[in-house]
């Protein structure tokens, strides 16, 4: 029996130096594993921030089409409403040409003037809440006024306005008409 108990310590003995083994090839494997995973996380967690990346640049360029599509809309309503007063503006000069022309100062013509100066402060009205300014007409300004004549003047200085024919009208920082007028030349001022 004995010699039985000596092999079963032996083979006892073979299994103890085989167990680590064992274990240092489940650590390897396992750590394996481990790595591998590792690897697989960080490929997904590279793939979430190119994700989370489109997403914040697709919201920026949502953000960016949604501004200029606000501004194209209000491009197109400010030329729409820009060609509505483009042809107020021959209106407004009409009611001016009669207001000039009438003359009459008995009663049917000054009924007749004060109702046109009704019409013309009310055209006006609606042309200032669409923005609509007069061209300031004291200075000579190539981008808003345009040069009927020049003419020598005592009275002004060069580049004055002295007469303006018909008014020039800007809206939001543009020009709709020039105003067209006579400029002071100055030359004849220079001379004296």
């Amino acid at each position: 029996m004995r010699v039985l108990d000596t092999e079963e310590k032996h083979d006892g003995g073979d299994d103890e130096p085989a167990e680590p083994e064992k274990l240092r090839n489940r650590l390897e494997e396992r750590q394996e594993r481990i790595d591998e995973l590792e690897g697989e996380l960080a490929e997904r967690q590279g793939r979430v921030d190119e994700l989370e990346s489109r997403v914040k640049r697709v919201q920026a360029d949502f953000q960016n089409y949604k501004k200029r599509a606000e501004e194209r809309r209000e491009e197109v309503r400010e030329r729409a409403t820009e060609d509505l007063v483009e042809r107020l503006l021959g209106v407004r000069d009409d009611i001016d040409r009669a207001l000039e022309a009438d003359e009459e100062t008995d009663a049917d013509g000054e009924d007749l003037r004060e109702g046109v100066e009704i019409i013309r402060d009310e055209l006006d009205d609606v042309l200032r809440d669409e923005g609509v300014e007069r061209v300031e007409t004291d200075e000579f300004d190539p981008e808003k006024h345009e040069a009927m004549m020049r003419v020598d003047s005592e009275e002004h200085e060069e580049g004055e306005v002295v007469d303006v024919y018909e008014q020039g009208y800007v809206m939001a920082g543009r020009v709709l008409r020039p105003a067209k007028v006579t400029v002071a030349d100055g030359d004849e001022g220079e001379d004296e």
